[in-house]
């Protein structure tokens, strides 16, 4: 009857059914509360991610009326308003699993980073001498600044706002590592990327593809394209599925080495 998330007290829901009613609706949100002593509010999702910024609209159905949700994952905690600010729960593994593969004192660059999730985590659990998280929403930064201080790591992480394009412009670092957290854009930002990886960095690109357009070489040649166009020689090191969005549509990341 419904799909749904839930990002700490809050639930966002999504009806299959269109033939269920408000009270129908209604009924299902209480009853939800109930079962989940944990969440106190439940949202109706209403439209898709949209914008640049993949900001949400929302419909409120039970419990407290909220939009603002304190989220714990990884032993982190993060508070975010879930319309104004992009955020998937869907993502808690793939996070640690980036920060455990970040070495000793390396430099890390998280572009669309979002209320921080994950240079927080990437923070928590690795060594990294320094964790930079830029990101374009205003919104989102006021919360990424605060999630920096809830988890203790503002002498870790800066937080900057802007769009990558213009930003980039004015850090003067390099990094040996760079998380490509987008959201489901047209453009890549793979020359952005490019312009300020390390050699023998790592990048971690996140594109939205159908199964069959990855098992038809498309992924690969787009960052291959990019590497070219960048005059940057790379190696594909792997591709994987990191969360499911449509029917044999997945988010995917591809763990690329650039080598010179």
């Amino acid at each position: 009857m419904a799909n749904y998330d839930v990002i700490g007290n809050i639930a966002i829901v999504k009806f299959q059914n269109i033939k269920v009613d408000s009270k129908g609706k209604k009924k299902w949100a209480e009853e939800f509360l109930i079962k989940n002593k944990s969440v106190r509010t439940v949202l109706e999702k209403t439209e898709k991610f949209s914008g640049r910024l993949r900001t949400l609209k929302t419909k409120y159905l039970a419990g407290e009326k909220t939009k603002e949700a304190l989220y714990k994952e990884n032993d982190c905690v993060f508070r975010l308003n879930v319309e104004t600010c992009y955020f998937s729960p869907r993502l808690n593994s793939e996070r640690k699993e980036i920060a455990l593969m970040v070495k000793n004192r390396e430099k890390v660059l998280v572009m669309f980073g979002g209320v921080a999730p994950f240079a927080i985590v990437i923070g928590k659990f690795s060594k990294a001498e320094k964790i930079v998280s830029v990101e374009l929403s205003k919104e989102c930064n006021r919360y990424a600044i605060e999630n920096v201080k809830r988890n203790k790591l503002t002498n870790k992480i800066e937080i900057i706002k802007g769009d990558v394009k213009k930003v980039f412009r004015k850090i003067k670092d390099k990094f040996e590592v760079i998380v490509m957290a987008r959201p489901n854009l047209k453009e890549s930002f793979l020359k952005e990327a490019f312009s300020k990886v390390k050699k023998n960095g790592r990048i971690y690109y996140y594109g939205f593809y159908h199964e069959i357009e990855v098992k038809a070489g498309i992924l690969d040649e787009l960052i291959e394209g990019e590497a070219k166009k960048a005059k940057k020689k790379i190696k594909i090191t792997g591709i994987k599925k990191a969360g499911d969005i449509g029917p044999h549509k997945f988010r995917w990341r591809a763990d690329i080495k650039v080598l010179t």
